[in-house]
C-alpha cells in the first residue's frame, strides 16, 4: 500500500500527518517507509533529528542518478534506518528544489514509480510526504500511489483549495493512474467548541465529500513532538491528539 499525503495549501499539518501516521503503522507492526519529497525536508528532520548538510543521501540522489544514468543503469535509492523499531526513510534536502526543472525537462515523471515497484519488496506500508504545491514530486507521487489523503483545516481559503485539489486529482488519475484512490479528507487542528469549522464540516459532508470521521485535535504536544524529533505514539503514547492518530490509521487500515 502507497498512501500520499497532499494539499497544496501549506501549513494544514502535512508532514506531521504522514509521519505520524507511518510510526502508528510501524507500531502496529508493518514495515514502513516514508519517502520525503519536500525539499524542506521537515519529515526528514522529524524522523532522524538530521537537517542541513548532516542530512545522508536520499531521494535527491536517486533523481541526481535518473538525470545522469546511462542506458540500462538502473538508479538506487540509499534507505536509513529511524531510531523507530519498523520505520524506515528515505530523506529530502534542499538540492530536490534545483533538480526540479531539469527533471521535468527530462519528463521522467514515472521514475519513483518505478522506485517503488522495487521497494515495495520490502515494505508493506509506504508514506509519501510531497511539497505543497502540484510540481514535480507530488505529480511524480501521486502516479506512484494508491491512495491519497487530503489535509484539511477548516478554513474559507483551504475550501475553496480542495475543490481545486479534488479537480486537479480528478484529471491526474484520469491521464496518468486510474487506480489512485482519494482515500478521505483529514480534518486538522480542529476545535470542537468552535461554531464555523464544524459548520463547514457540515456542509463539506452533505456535499458527499468524503471526510473522514476522525478529527485531529490541536495541541501544543504536536510542536513538543517536532522539537524531540519523536512522533507522538513513542512521545506520549496516551495522550488525546496520539489516541486520534491510532484511531485515524486504523480506520484506514479497516477500510482496506
Amino acid at each position: 500500500m502507497r498512501r500520499v499525503v497532499f494539499n497544496q495549501k501549506g501549513g494544514v499539518g502535512k508532514s506531521s500527518i504522514a509521519c505520524n501516521l507511518a510510526a502508528v503503522s510501524a507500531a502496529e507492526g508493518y514495515r514502513t517507509l516514508l519517502v520525503d519529497l519536500d525539499s524542506q525536508a521537515n519529515s526528514t528532520h522529524y524522523l532522524s533529528g538530521f537537517c542541513g548538510e548532516d542530512i545522508p543521501l536520499g531521494i535527491a540522489d536517486f533523481f541526481k542518478q535518473v538525470l545522469t544514468g546511462g542506458v540500462g543503469r538502473r538508479p538506487k535509492v540509499k534507505v536509513i534506518e529511524t531510531p523507530f523499531a519498523n520505520l524506515d526513510l528515505v530523506t529530502a534536502s534542499t538540492e530536490l528544489a534545483d533538480l526540479q526543472p531539469k527533471l521535468e525537462t527530462k519528463h521522467k515523471i514515472t521514475r519513483l514509480r518505478r522506485l517503488l515497484d522495487e521497494l515495495g519488496e520490502d515494505y508493506e506500508r509506504i508514506y509519501l510526504d510531497t511539497p505543497p504545491a502540484l510540481n514535480f514530486y507530488t505529480v511524480s507521487a501521486l502516479i506512484a500511489a494508491d491512495r491519497v489523503l487530503i489535509p484539511f483545516d477548516c478554513d474559507s481559503f483551504s475550501r475553496q483549495a480542495l475543490y481545486a485539489l479534488l479537480a486537479e486529482i480528478d484529471e491526474l488519475r484520469e491521464d496518468h493512474n486510474e487506480h489512485l484512490q482519494v482515500e478521505g479528507i483529514v480534518v486538522n487542528q480542529f476545535l470542537p467548541q468552535a461554531v464555523l469549522p464544524q459548520r463547514m464540516l457540515d456542509e463539506l459532508i452533505a456535499e458527499s465529500l468524503p471526510v473522514l470521521p476522525v478529527y485531529l485535535g490541536s495541541s501544543v504536544k504536536m510542536r513538543e513532538s517536532h522539537q524531540a524529533c519523536k512522533p507522538l505514539i513513542h512521545l506520549e503514547p496516551k495522550h488525546r491528539l496520539t489516541r486520534q492518530f491510532v484511531a485515524l490509521h486504523d480506520l484506514l487500515e479497516s477500510a482496506d
